[in-house]
């Protein structure tokens, strides 16, 4: 009866051990070292993602959302009593409206809740309009994440 019991409390142990290590090797939502092919971000719109590369803060683009640029302007155009085109931003600061480059203070503002029911929802990221343009900014780090020029034309 104690080897059984010694046999089953040591099988339990080696069970636990094994599992916390996996546990630790991926931490989910694709968030790991892995190949970077981790869960999509839930969106209404998918589409190819270009300029893979690195935010400044050294996290990896593949994990954003995939953004599908000509669905996002068709919904832009559909809704256009939802907007009001804004003026054109002078160049030198059109220029630092570049994806992973943060957003200039006070050039953006918020979209109209109906356009952004209507754009899709990427959890973390926040849809604003600078001048002309439609840009999606990375909420915790305040950096952009995609710049749709002249969107707003």
């Amino acid at each position: 009866m104690f080897r059984s019991r010694s046999l089953i409390a040591a099988v339990t142990c080696l069970a636990l051990i094994g599992g916390s290590t996996a546990a630790l090797a991926d931490p989910g939502n694709g968030k790991g070292q892995g190949n970077g092919k981790g869960n999509p971000h839930n969106s209404e719109v998918h589409g190819n993602q270009g300029g893979k590369g690195k935010h400044a803060n050294g996290s990896d683009w593949d994990n954003g959302p995939s953004i599908n640029h000509a669905s996002v302007l068709g919904i832009i155009g559909g809704y256009q009593d939802y907007w009001s085109p804004g003026p054109a931003l002078p160049p030198g600061i059109q220029k630092n409206l570049a994806r992973g480059k943060p957003l200039p203070p006070g050039i953006a503002k918020k979209l109209d809740g109906r356009l952004v029911g209507k754009l899709p929802h990427y959890d973390g990221y926040e849809w604003q309009q600078a001048g002309t343009d439609l840009i999606l900014v990375a909420l915790a780090t305040g950096l952009i994440y995609e710049v749709l020029s002249g969107a707003f034309d």
